[in-house]
C-alpha cells in the first residue's frame, strides 16, 4: 500500500456534493480577492495598451558554480499581452552533481487569468464548460497551459470548480485556488486561502512542498510514495510544481528529479508557498503558444514545450482524448 502525506480530514462547510452554493469553510481563512524550452521572444503587431504587470524577474543563480550559457536567464515565451511578455522562462540544473536541468516558467497574474480545465478522469464527471479540447474562442487568448494534480484517490485533497464540488475540500491541503477575476494563488486550506464568494476553482494537491520560502522538513530524496506513486518506483522520475511568489507571480518546475530537488527549485524560483502537480512522463507538460497575430489561434504547430525532452506535445490540450484536468493561462 501506498503511503501517503497525513492532512486533516475536515471538509470545507457550505458546500455539498453536487451543489452549486458557494460558503464559507468552518475554520477557513477568508481571503480577500487580489485587485486585480526557453524560446525566443516573439513580435506581435498589436495596439499597446497601459496596462499594469508585475516587474520582470529577476535571473537564477544556478546551485553549482559557473551555469551553461543561458542557466538562469529568464526569456520570455508565449503570445505577448498588451506587448508585453507575460511567461518567462529558463531552466536550472539541479542541485548536486546532475547535469540534468530543469524547466522553470514565470507567470505574470496580473496580466493572466487562470482557468481550472477538468476531465472526464480526472476529476471525473462530464458537461464541464471547461474541458478538453481547447475551443477556438479560448485559443485566441491562450498563452500557455501546464498539467493539473494527481487522480483523485491519490490526492488527499478536494477538487471545486464551476460550481462543483467533485470531492470535499481538506483543512490542510495544498491548493491551487482561482478568483473571478482570473487571478490564481497557491497556499494551505483555511490558513492562507479559504472559500469566499469570489471563488471560482479550488485544485488541492497532498500538502504544501514549501512554506514561508523553505522546503517543507522531512523531505526525502529517496522517495518514491509519499509525495506520489513514481512509475517503476524511479526517484528521478519526471514531476512537477506550482509556487506563489512573494510579488504574487506563479512559478511552475518541471523535470526529472527527485521530491528535494524540486522543492529545492521552486524556492530557488522564488516560491514562497508551493505544492506538487502531477508526476511522471505521461502527465507532465508545459506549454507556450505564439501565434503570428496578437489574437491568432494558438495551435500544436505554434506550440513550444518548457523543456524539449517532455514527452508530450504542447497539441496536447487540443485533443478529444484529453480526460485529465489542467490549468490555461490567457490574456485577462
Amino acid at each position: 500500500m501506498i503511503k501517503r502525506r497525513t492532512v486533516a480530514l475536515v471538509a470545507a462547510t457550505g458546500l455539498s456534493l453536487g451543489s452549486a452554493v458557494i460558503g464559507n469553510s468552518a475554520g477557513a481563512a477568508r481571503s480577500a480577492v487580489p485587485p486585480f524550452v526557453s524560446g525566443p521572444s516573439v513580435t506581435h503587431k498589436q495596439t499597446h495598451v497601459s496596462v499594469a504587470s508585475l516587474p520582470t524577474p529577476t535571473a537564477l543563480k544556478p546551485f553549482r558554480g559557473t551555469g551553461f550559457s543561458g542557466e538562469g536567464v529568464w526569456r520570455p515565451s508565449g503570445r505577448l499581452v498588451a506587448g508585453r511578455a507575460a511567461v518567462y522562462t529558463t531552466s536550472l540544473r539541479l542541485p548536486g552533481t546532475s547535469g540534468i536541468a530543469a524547466g522553470v516558467a514565470w507567470m505574470d497574474t496580473k496580466l493572466l487569468r487562470a482557468t481550472l480545465y477538468s476531465g472526464s478522469l480526472s476529476p471525473g464527471g462530464t458537461s464541464w464548460k471547461y474541458t478538453a479540447p481547447i475551443s477556438p474562442s479560448a485559443s485566441r487568448t491562450l498563452v500557455a497551459a501546464f498539467n493539473g494534480g494527481f487522480l483523485m484517490k491519490d490526492t488527499m485533497g478536494g477538487y471545486f470548480s464551476e460550481g462543483r464540488l467533485v470531492a470535499p475540500l481538506r483543512v490542510g491541503g495544498a491548493s491551487l485556488v482561482i478568483y473571478r477575476n482570473g487571478f490564481a494563488t497557491v497556499g494551505q486550506w483555511g490558513r492562507d486561502v479559504g472559500m469566499t464568494s469570489n471563488v471560482v476553482a479550488v485544485r488541492q494537491n497532498l500538502t504544501l512542498l514549501v512554506e514561508k520560502g523553505r522546503p517543507v522538513p522531512g523531505l526525502n530524496p529517496a522517495d518514491t510514495a509519499v509525495w506520489g506513486s513514481a512509475l517503476g518506483e524511479v526517484v528521478n522520475t519526471w514531476r512537477s510544481g506550482l509556487g506563489v511568489t512573494r510579488s504574487g507571480a506563479l512559478v511552475y518546475v518541471v523535470g526529472q528529479m527527485n521530491i528535494v530537488d524540486l522543492a529545492e527549485i521552486l524556492v530557488r524560483a522564488g516560491a514562497v508557498r508551493a505544492m506538487t502537480l502531477d508526476m511522471n512522463p505521461y502527465w507532465t507538460v508545459f506549454a507556450t503558444y505564439s501565434p503570428r497575430s496578437s489574437n491568432g489561434l494558438a495551435t500544436a504547430a505554434n506550440g513550444r514545450d518548457l523543456l524539449a525532452t517532455m514527452v508530450q506535445p504542447p497539441g496536447r490540450f487540443f485533443e478529444t482524448w484529453e480526460n485529465r484536468d489542467f490549468v490555461t493561462m490567457s490574456v485577462k
